[in-house]
């Protein structure tokens, strides 16, 4: 479920186990009340120190996306799961991309163009 950082991206470790954790959630691969593996389990699965997944799961938690239960753990408290609707959306946009000859890298530029020109944001 969960994959390491990407410790040569340039984006801080801490914000990539964010997204990370926000994107298992939206996908619907953890759910409301779902506990999230131990800190230590944390730290090994995601290849960075502990004091990176405490700085994540404290953003989290201001966020109101995690709560710790003391002594127990973390547990999701936000679930925004992606609708199928939304799924096949993003499916049907990403295959006419590709057959455009756009490559994931242009096609997240040319999104966040859109999505900050969007006047209704």
């Amino acid at each position: 479920m969960f994959e390491k950082v990407n410790k040569h991206n340039g984006i801080p470790a801490y914000i990539q186990v964010i997204d990370i954790i926000k994107k298992e959630i939206l996908l619907g691969n953890l759910k409301s009340e779902d506990q999230l593996p131990p800190v230590r389990e944390l730290q090994e699965i995601f290849d960075v120190n502990v004091n990176t997944i405490l700085k994540a799961l404290e953003r989290l938690q201001l966020e109101g996306i995690v709560e710790s239960k003391h002594g127990i753990g973390y547990f999701v408290t936000s679930v925004k799961s992606a609708k199928a609707d939304v799924i096949k959306l993003l499916n049907e946009t990403v295959e006419k991309l590709k057959t455009m000859g756009i490559d994931l890298n242009t096609a997240i530029l040319i999104m966040e163009e859109v999505w900050k020109n969007d006047s209704k944001t």
